[in-house]
């Protein structure tokens, strides 16, 4: 199959990232290579599950740590392997605190303190923030060296401890519910409403390929937005249109957002 043919169903940015997905998909078909990759987000999974279902004889099997995992690793290899008994590596880092600062750490912080001592965004999976701790589910390879390295979160000062993945403690994911009425279902209108920004200071994030519309970049401000979108914007968080809904007397639409928190 020509590269070619592939990157049409892509953004140009993503080239990079399909090349490389292609290449762990043609080895594995090809030399019957083995590969487990790193932490995925759902785009780069969603690109990978793509290209295997484009090869016959190459299969893939997910895991994140818990069902509905964001953040997963992938084992592909050729489709005659058994992978369900495949090691995919996975630890659960447990953070846990005396003080009652604690309880204010968002998931932010956590992924701050942990990138601060020169890991790797793909070595860490999905982050649970948990009432009394965090759980973060990470490469074992790195394990060792996070619950030596990390004493600090954000100047609280936390205890770690590796678990097994069976072990995690999943956060359910909270949501702030936010109901607007927009002119439109522009992507620039509904996220200065979110983020309380003016129309022309939400041009800078969307224009700097700082915002993504379902992990994929999204430089377009008059992309419309639709049931189910997750927004993404570096420096505010993400949110998900939860509904859109009948139009107002003045022809404005209701919209219903759910904030990340």
């Amino acid at each position: 199959m020509m590269r070619n043919e592939i990157y049409g169903h892509f953004h140009p940015d993503e080239r990079q990232f399909v090349d490389k997905a292609w290449e762990w998909v043609s080895h594995a078909g090809d030399y019957h290579e083995v590969k487990l990759t790193e932490f995925l987000d759902p785009r780069q999974g969603y690109i990978l599950q793509t290209l295997v279902n484009r090869h016959p004889d190459v299969e893939v099997r997910w895991e994140g740590g818990s069902e509905n995992a964001e953040r997963r690793r992938a084992l592909v290899a050729p489709d005659y392997r058994d992978l369900s008994e495949e090691d995919i590596e996975l630890k659960v880092l447990s953070i846990s605190s005396g003080e009652q600062k604690f309880l204010t750490l968002e998931h932010g912080d956590y992924m701050g303190a942990i990138l601060g001592l020169g890991v790797k965004r793909g070595k860490i999976g999905d982050i649970h923030v948990l009432e009394d701790g965090c759980h973060v589910v990470v490469a074992s390879d790195i394990a060792d060296y996070l619950a030596m390295n990390l004493t600090g979160v954000h100047r609280v000062n936390v205890t770690t401890e590796i678990l097994p993945v069976s072990g995690l403690r999943a956060a359910a994911v909270k949501l702030e519910t936010v109901e607007l009425t927009v002119a439109s279902l522009r992507l620039d209108g509904i996220a200065a409403d979110v983020t309380r920004l003016s129309r022309s200071k939400i041009l800078v994030p969307i224009k700097a390929g700082r915002v993504r519309v379902n992990w994929k970049v999204e430089e377009d401000p008059s992309c419309g937005l639709k049931d189910g979108d997750m927004v993404s914007i570096q420096g505010f968080g993400r949110f998900k249109v939860l509904e859109i809904g009948s139009l107002t007397k003045k022809g404005r639409y209701r919209v219903k957002v759910g904030k990340f928190v």
